[in-house]
């Protein structure tokens, strides 16, 4: 059996009238506290592992981070992401040619058959 692409489930983003309130009730009531402008949940603990995590992230209902028409956009942790792209194309998936690398990690982007824009994670190494 192949080994599995995707590691997990890297973030969940879901548009919001007010963003900024909607984190403030999340905050107040359950405790959460923000990193990198969202909810940090750690996932991989073992320092040999990719620092990986799940992310609840608001964003506008005018955002265009992704479809506006679209109502939340999955994101997935892989472990690499050049070869992840490569397959992709591969299979036939659109793939978006646009990449973006932050300090905590590589991100590209497919649609699925639906016509939902996934985005896609490699983390940095720990």
């Amino acid at each position: 059996m192949a080994t599995p692409l995707t590691l997990g489930l890297g973030g969940v983003f879901i548009r919001a009238n007010d963003p900024e309130a909607l984190y403030q009730w999340y905050e107040k009531h359950f405790g959460l506290a923000r990193e990198h402008g969202c909810f940090v949940f750690r996932l991989d603990p073992a320092p040999e592992a990719k620092r990986g995590s799940t992310a609840l992230s608001f964003f506008s209902k005018t955002s265009t981070y992704f479809d506006p028409a679209q109502p939340a956009m999955l994101n997935l942790r892989v472990a690499n992401l050049d070869a992840t792209l490569a397959a992709l194309t591969s299979a036939g998936v659109v793939v978006d040619p646009k990449q973006e690398d932050y300090g905590f990690g590589r991100f590209g982007w497919c649609t699925d058959p639906e016509g939902n824009r996934v985005e896609l994670w490699e983390p940095l190494p720990a």
